[in-house]
């Protein structure tokens, strides 16, 4: 039996949820439908999921669709959560892309199939709610082709009652010319020898053949194919299914290569023990064998079991394809690799948190049941920064909304007990290098009390590069552990900049180095006061590297947020002075030629949240507005500063003070 890992992905309310209910349903998985609204859906196993009606943990269900095995993972939908849908992207073989036939694409919608596109995971898109009053088709399509992908394939379509309960939706016939006819257009545009059959002889290329074409566009996420339907009624679901089992490529199956798996999710069990999701791509994952850890160590595990015939059940090991929880990997983390990777190397497929709050406990001398309670929630989500400032004895937590604020703060009390409060949110700025800058200190210089020499220069880098550490020096000048030292420090010091942002789009390189050789005295063993060790180039290296982040200087850029605000087309006039004093700049506006106006710019991050403050006393409670992080732009005033956290480099004095004295570095 072949193995299809599924994702189901959607903007929020698309109806993600219920049709994982009814694909499970069809499958016969499950007796009856659960619902959203009454939080009885399978895959929303948590309280607070079925309280709030939304799905916030990324969740795995199995079911069997003829001689396929399909583990299906149904994913957040509210851009609060997207750190769940970026850990799975990296397991999935397709995924199902869900549209309200209503709402149409939304500004998720737009940031998820630009992310599978670029990934090139095979998807599928079924529009959803025809059922439901004010459902498009033909007007929906060419909003698919004109703002996600233009090889949108139509393959059913509703033949009675759009809009109402009794929709009916009915698959193209193999003898449907003008299904043929855009199968042909799309399909020969990316397929040269379907091309020339069909321009010598158009009735040589068989439905069969097109058929197997679009399977193979698909698989190359050169084509998309379009189900429209009804999660709640049915309508058009076993078309859906028909084209997931013939269009989507299963996993491969390649047991006699070395392990190769990926964690893309930890949760904690009744006991609080750590259970471990892991997808397996090549080998097999097996009962008491030890794994090695990406961070160093090994752990051995001691329980597996796998997704299929529609639970997880017992198995002594998890093969190639298969999805699988874990016990006994208590050192894993989200995102890490076991065995030898054999996918591409993990990347960020969206922009990170751009929010940072303070954390308060209800009661001061809680505060570091606090820290370990929020440690073990970013454990399980990564894209979640945590850090501390031990002087003013706070707690921050870098978040992407205020609803992802409402249930740490829930989880927080129910899981762990604690009672919490939040301060208002900031913006989370990042500096970027506005020139070149160079800076080096050798050993026996004065005021340089490590055994060590480091020469750094910064350069800015295109904007999105992150930071890159190159090699300036002669191979084999300095051991590699140094080298490694220097560049881990170089990544750890740039967290926090000039003016306390994490410092981004730069290239640091190594132009100098030099160190003192292990010696000892005669007749004695090794004495590391005369000898440089890894310590001396990570104690040097932020002195260095802040110099010449100062010599280049930096700017510091907001996170704005594009967005799309629907109101009444009457009340625009009173609506754009609030956008100005916003700082919102419109980039464009549209109306739908009667009562509702359309209007699409940019916000900062730091305003969004005033502007959704006051949008229902502005427009009668009718305006709706999407915002999603668009990119960085400098602050043009009132530069922010964030407090360090750190050592500080840029004074060196104390830096010294604390650093020497709690590493005890020499003087050469």
């Amino acid at each position: 039996m072949h193995t299809l890992n599924l994702g189901i992905l959607a903007h929020v309310d698309a109806g993600k949820t219920s049709l994982t209910e009814r694909l499970l349903h069809t499958a016969g998985v499950i007796d009856e439908l659960g619902r959203v609204d009454d939080g009885s859906t399978r895959t929303d196993s948590l309280d607070l999921e079925r309280r709030r009606g939304i799905t916030i943990k990324s969740a795995v269900a199995s079911f069997p669709l003829g001689d396929t095995s399909v583990n299906l993972v149904d994913t957040p939908g509210h851009p609060d959560f997207i750190a769940e849908v970026e850990r799975v992207l990296g397991v999935l073989d397709g995924a199902v892309l869900v549209v309200s036939a209503v709402e149409g694409v939304q500004a998720q919608t737009r940031v998820l199939m630009r992310t599978l596109r670029r990934l090139r995971i095979p998807t599928v898109v079924f529009v959803n709610k025809v059922d439901r009053a004010g459902a498009r088709e033909a007007s929906l399509l060419d909003d698919l082709r004109r703002k996600l992908a233009p090889a949108m394939v139509p393959m059913n379509t509703v033949t009675r009652g759009l809009g109402g309960r009794d929709a009916l939706c009915v698959p193209y016939a193999a003898q449907d010319a003008a299904h043929r006819a855009r199968l042909v257009d799309v399909l020969s545009a990316r397929d040269d020898a379907l091309l020339e059959a069909y321009v010598k002889d158009e009735e040589s290329v068989t439905y069969g053949w097109l058929r197997d074409a679009l399977a193979e566009r698909t698989a190359r996420t050169e084509a998309h194919p379009v189900y429209f339907g009804s999660a709640m009624t049915g309508a058009g679901v076993d078309a859906l299914v028909d084209g997931v089992t013939r269009l989507l490529p299963p996993a491969e199956e390649l047991p006699q290569l070395p392990l190769s798996a990926r964690v893309f999710k930890v949760e904690r069990g009744p006991a609080g023990e750590k259970i471990t999701y892991a997808r397996v791509f090549t080998g097999a994952l097996r009962v008491r064998e030890r794994i090695a850890l990406p961070g160093g160590g090994e752990d051995r595990v001691t329980s597996v079991r796998v997704f299929a015939d529609g639970a997880d059940t017992p198995r002594t090991e998890a093969g190639p394809g298969q999805v699988a929880r874990l016990w006994g990997l208590g050192g894993v983390r989200v995102g890490d690799d076991l065995g030898e990777p054999q996918v591409p190397v993990k990347e960020h497929h969206f922009a990170p948190p751009t929010l940072e709050t303070v954390v308060d406990p209800d009661r001061p001398g809680l505060r570091g049941a606090l820290l370990a309670a929020l440690t073990q929630l970013a454990e399980q989500d990564p894209l979640i920064g945590l850090r501390q400032d031990d002087i003013r004895q706070e707690v921050f937590l870098s978040l992407y909304g205020e609803v992802q604020k409402e249930v740490v703060q829930a989880t927080l009390a129910e899981e762990f007990g604690l009672a919490v409060t939040f301060r208002e949110s900031t913006p989370l700025c990042v500096e970027r290098p506005t020139g070149s800058g160079a800076a080096a200190e050798a050993m026996k210089d004065e005021g340089n009390p490590f055994l060590a020499t480091i020469g750094l220069r910064i350069d800015p880098a295109p904007i999105g590069s992150g930071i890159a550490f190159r090699l300036g020096i002669e191979l084999g000048s300095l051991p590699l552990a140094f080298i490694k030292a220097i560049e881990e420090t170089v990544h750890g010091t740039l967290r926090q900049g000039l003016l306390g942002w994490q410092v981004t789009d730069c290239t640091v390189t190594l132009t100098r180095s030099g160190y003192a050789p292990r010696q000892s005295h005669a007749h004695a063993v090794f004495d590391k006061s005369m000898s440089s060790t890894a310590g001396d180039f990570r104690g040097l290296t932020p002195l260095v590297l802040m110099s010449a982040l100062a010599r280049a200087g930096t700017a510091v850029c907001e996170p704005m947020h594009g967005f799309r605000l629907d109101i009444p087309a009457d009340l625009y006039g009173a609506v754009l002075p609030v956008l100005t004093r916003l700082r919102a700049v419109p980039t464009g506006q549209r109306t739908d030629g009667g009562a509702w106006t359309t209007v699409d710019g940019l916000i900062p991050a730091a305003q969004v949240r005033a502007l959704e403050r006051q949008l229902p006393s502005l427009t009668r409670g009718e305006g709706v507005l999407e915002a999603s992080f668009d990119h960085y732009a400098p602050v043009r005033e009132d530069t922010p500063r964030r407090s360090r956290t750190d050592h500080d480099p840029l004074h060196r004095k104390e830096y010294l003070l604390r650093v020497v004295r709690g590493a005890g570095a020499r003087t050469a």
